[in-house]
Parts: C-alpha cells; structure tokens; sequence
C-alpha cells in the first residue's frame, strides 16, 4: 500500500483526511501534516520525517499537498526529489483523495500519480455543463 502524507497550509489537511474517511471510512498508512502560521520549512521538514518514519513506505509515499511552490510543497520536493519511490502531486481536492484510497493498494506509484492526476482535473465540473451535457448525452446528438 502506498504511504500518503497530505500537508496543507492551515487545518485543511486534517480536514480533507477526516471528509474522506466518513466514505472510505478510517484509514491506515496515512498522515496529515499542517503547516500553521509562525512555522517554517524546518518545522515542515520535522514533521514529515516524523510521518516517514511512522508510515509503511515500503510500496512508496505519495505526497499530497495544497500548493505548487508553497512550503508543504518545497518541503516535500526536497524530500520527494532525492527518492525514487516518493513523489508530489499539488492541488489537493476530494475527487483525487477519494482516487487514491480507492487506488493506492494495487496500483504503481507512477500509475497512481497519473489516475489522480487525470480525477483532480475532472473532479472540477460546473452544474450548467453537467446539464449541458446530460441532455445531449439523452437526445443521442453530439
């Protein structure tokens, strides 16, 4: 199973871990990382070494976090960067944490990364386009 360390400016990450888990229900292999105000990439770097060595990485460690270029980001990349078996994927949202708990027992790191990747940019819908295209989808037109 691949390690999950979700890190995010604020609670969010807590957050999003705990939503998820009232559909998957509790988690195991999994850690959630704040980055609160008043701390810096030092504190970061400690916490996710702390994650690290709870976690089972065996399989590998997927890092989930908020934003490209922010600390929970910098932090992980110098971490991610250095291992092969560990990556970083930003722009956390429901849709791809819910992908990867579905997913993170049987797939590869690199075929993971790609699903979640593909779910996060589809997860983002507009209800006018929904309809939009459930009534084209009925008529049988395109």
């Amino acid at each position: 199973m691949i390690a999950l360390i979700v890190a995010t400016h604020g609670e969010f990450s807590r957050e999003i871990v705990k939503s998820a888990e009232m559909i998957f229900g509790k988690q195991e292999n999994i850690s959630s990382i704040t980055f609160n105000p008043g701390e810096g990439p030092d504190d970061l770097q400690l916490k996710y070494q702390k994650a690290l060595n709870e976690l089972d990485s065996n399989d590998g460690t997927l890092f989930l976090v908020d934003l490209f270029g922010g600390s929970p980001f910098n932090a992980a990349a110098l971490i991610a960067a250095e291992n092969e078996k560990m990556d970083v994927i930003t722009g956390i949202n429901m849709p791809m944490l819910l992908e990867c708990l579905d997913k993170r027992n049987y797939s590869s790191l690199i075929d993971l990364v790609e699903s979640i990747r593909q779910t996060a940019t589809e997860g983002v819908r507009t209800l006018k386009q929904s309809l939009t295209a459930s009534s084209i989808s009925e008529d049988g037109d395109l």
